[in-house]
């Protein structure tokens, strides 16, 4: 009797889960995370402001990789070089107000005077005072990704840049440290990217190639759809343990990962939509199946 056909073309497991509570602080590495319709749950529920309501990340102001969170049951804690803790209750907002995150006015909270203080404190830098704010997503309102790259699906995100999640794989990574090793540079660690679900076991850039990621959960299965490559901006060239930036990462990537899908941006990872499995537990170690995809 011969040998059953395989399920998927491939299997991966996943190796790693980050969340990052704040939109461009530091993530939080977790053995499990609720998936939710937006992503991870908590993943981009806060975000830093400006006077004018625009979003502001690692972009303008690098020391934000320096703000590492942590989940406690009731809150996320934050700490920061040189600052006392803050601490942001789950259930705590105070008053309405809109924000922007790129093109998008979205609804959100003000999360008072304490966290706006703190964050201009800390990111200020000397003679040119920041007046910023922080604010948290309201959960009520509907933030939907691009329709052109989700072929008409309704699929929802908070705070983060545009999809609920990202997806990358260590085989990626361990590409780009072997041209960085190459080059004479040191290898770097897949937190540059700020993926939240990191997979084991397949080749490098898999991800970009597979249809829908098949998820076996306790619950059942989940599923997630790979929609758009992550074109990848000046961000990865910070180191999250000094803020530094150095553009050896940026330089290794345009030798290798020009993306037509995107104009020839310069891509790593894929932005994902979640299709099936709202309320499911991702856990490290749980079995991924994917068909490649043919266009």
């Amino acid at each position: 009797m011969s040998a059953s056909k395989p399920a998927f073309d491939l299997q991966a497991t996943i190796s790693r889960l980050f969340v990052y509570p704040v939109k461009s602080c530091a993530g939080v590495e977790l053995p499990e995370m609720l998936l939710t319709e937006t992503g991870l749950e908590f993943d981009r529920a806060w975000m830093v402001v400006d006077a004018e309501g625009e979003f502001v990340t690692q972009r303008q102001l690098p020391r934000m990789a320096l703000i590492k969170p942590q989940m406690k049951h009731t809150e996320v804690v934050l700490r920061a070089p040189g600052m006392l803790a803050l601490h942001l209750a789950f259930d705590r907002v105070e008053k309405p107000v809109r924000v922007r995150v790129w093109k998008d006015e979205v609804a959100a909270y003000d999360m008072g005077d304490i966290a706006a203080q703190w964050f201009s404190d800390f990111l200020s830098e000397p003679g040119k005072p920041q007046a910023l704010r922080l604010v948290r997503f309201d959960p009520e309102h509907r933030r939907l990704s691009s329709m052109k790259w989700t072929d008409g699906v309704e699929a929802q995100t908070q705070f983060a840049d545009g999809y609920a999640l990202l997806v990358a794989s260590e085989g990626s990574l361990a590409e780009l440290n072997d041209r960085l090793a190459a080059q004479g540079h040191g290898a770097v660690g897949i937190e540059r990217f700020r993926p939240n679900i990191v997979l084991a076991g397949i080749e490098s850039h898999d991800e970009d190639r597979v249809d829908a990621l098949h998820i076996t959960t306790g619950e059942g299965e989940a599923e997630l759809r790979p929609v758009k490559p992550c074109t990848r901006c000046p961000i990865p060239d910070i180191d999250p343990a000094t803020a530094l930036s150095s553009p050896e990462v940026g330089n290794t990537l345009r030798t290798y990962r020009a993306d037509a899908r995107v104009d020839g941006g310069i891509t790593f990872g894929m932005n994902c939509i979640v299709i099936q499995g709202v309320e499911h537990t991702l856990k490290v170690g749980q079995v991924v199946g994917a068909n490649y995809k043919f266009e």
